[in-house]
């Protein structure tokens, strides 16, 4: 995978946005610079989602930029979008592509060597380790050391992104590891001015992890 498309991850939130008010978000973030793009969903029902990733999957195409979706392979594969992100206690990356084929992306979230392993053996795509940062989003934090984000990095051929509470002002803990990018939510989802946050931290990453 080309590592170029992990350098600025966005997984969005639409929590408490009205649906207008979150495509034009994700529309700004894209304009500003994001390069790929994870549409993550816990509450709708299976039609609610298909319906929001058309939507979603309709406007990342302008710009480029692969869909994937989170947890939900069929939800994926009914709009086309280019792939999924699985976590640990999610379908497994071997089963996911059996079922996917090889044309697809698939990514995991791992915390630990071992996992990182299991994951790269297993068919994934790329990989996002994290948390860095205690989060704001509704997922359950586990913090995992820089260090332990770098031995991953040596440890599989893969694409690395560092996930968890990272904004432009903090993600200098990641400088000379071997990341190819990160993944963020708030730092982009809340943002007043979309795009000119996410160019922000497109600059930040240029400036402070030279990728």
């Amino acid at each position: 995978m080309d590592r170029s498309v992990m350098k600025l991850y966005l997984v969005t939130d639409s929590t408490g946005l009205a649906e207008e008010d979150f495509l034009r978000k994700t529309e700004e973030a894209l304009k500003g610079g994001v390069t790929l793009l994870q549409l993550r969903e816990k509450e709708k029902s299976t039609r609610e989602y298909i319906a929001l990733a058309e939507k979603v999957h309709a406007i990342s195409k302008k710009y480029n930029v692969p869909l994937l979706i989170d947890d939900r392979i069929d939800v994926a594969l009914a709009v086309g979008a280019e792939g999924v992100h699985l976590g640990q206690s999610d379908m497994p990356i071997d089963i996911a592509r059996k079922l996917m084929g090889d044309g697809y992306i698939i990514g995991a979230t791992t915390k630990t060597v071992p996992q990182a392993l299991e994951a790269y053996e297993n068919g994934a795509d790329y990989l996002g380790v994290g948390a860095i940062y205690p989060t704001t989003t509704k997922v359950k934090t586990v913090l995992t050391s820089v260090e332990t984000l770098q031995a991953i990095c040596k440890a599989v051929p893969i694409p690395v992104n560092a996930i968890g509470g990272l904004n432009k002002d903090n993600i200098n803990v990641l400088k000379n590891t071997d990341i190819a990018g990160i993944c963020v939510v708030s730092a982009i989802m809340k943002a007043d001015d979309t795009k000119k946050a996410t160019e922000a931290l497109l600059h930040a990453e240029e400036e402070i992890l030279k990728i």
